[in-house]
C-alpha cells in the first residue's frame, strides 16, 4: 500500500463523513425525527460517535481498497461511475430494504436514503478513480 493508496483512503473518509453529514444530518434530519423512538436522541447519538468514526474508517478503508485492487487500464471516469454503482448495488441498497423489512420506516425515507447514499457511492467512486487514474 503506497502513498497514493493512503491519500485516496483519507479523501475517501472525508467524502464519507462529508456525505453522511449532508444526507442523514442535514436532506434527511427532519424525516428521521418523525420516526420518535426508532432512532437515538441527538445527545445520545454524539455519545457514540467515536463508533461513527470506526465505520466511516473501515467503509473508506474497504473501498480504496477493493478498488485499488481491481482497477483496470480503462477510462478512469466510467470505470469510477462503474465501481461506485456496484458498491451501491452490493450494499446500500439491499441494507436499505432489508431495514425497511424489519423495521417501521416509511417508504419514501427509504426510497430518498436509497437514491442520496447511492449518489454518494457513485461520486465516492469517481472521484477514487480520478485520484488513481
Amino acid at each position: 500500500m503506497n502513498r497514493k493508496f493512503w491519500i485516496s483512503f483519507a479523501v475517501m473518509f472525508v467524502m464519507a463523513m462529508l456525505l453522511g453529514m449532508v444526507i442523514h444530518g442535514m436532506l434527511l434530519h427532519d424525516e428521521y425525527g418523525k420516526l420518535g423512538s426508532l432512532m437515538r436522541s441527538e445527545t445520545e447519538s454524539q455519545k457514540l460517535f467515536g463508533l461513527m468514526i470506526v465505520a466511516h474508517v473501515l467503509m473508506a478503508l474497504g473501498f480504496t481498497w477493493i478498488y485499488v485492487k481491481g482497477k483496470e487500464a480503462r477510462p478512469w471516469l466510467g470505470q469510477g461511475f462503474r465501481y461506485g454503482l456496484a458498491v451501491a448495488v452490493m450494499m446500500t441498497i439491499p441494507t436499505y430494504l432489508i431495514y425497511y423489512v424489519v423495521m417501521p420506516f416509511p417508504s419514501d425515507l427509504v426510497a430518498q436514503q436509497i437514491v442520496f447514499d447511492s449518489l454518494g457511492f457513485i461520486a465516492m467512486g469517481i472521484v477514487l478513480a480520478w485520484l488513481n487514474r
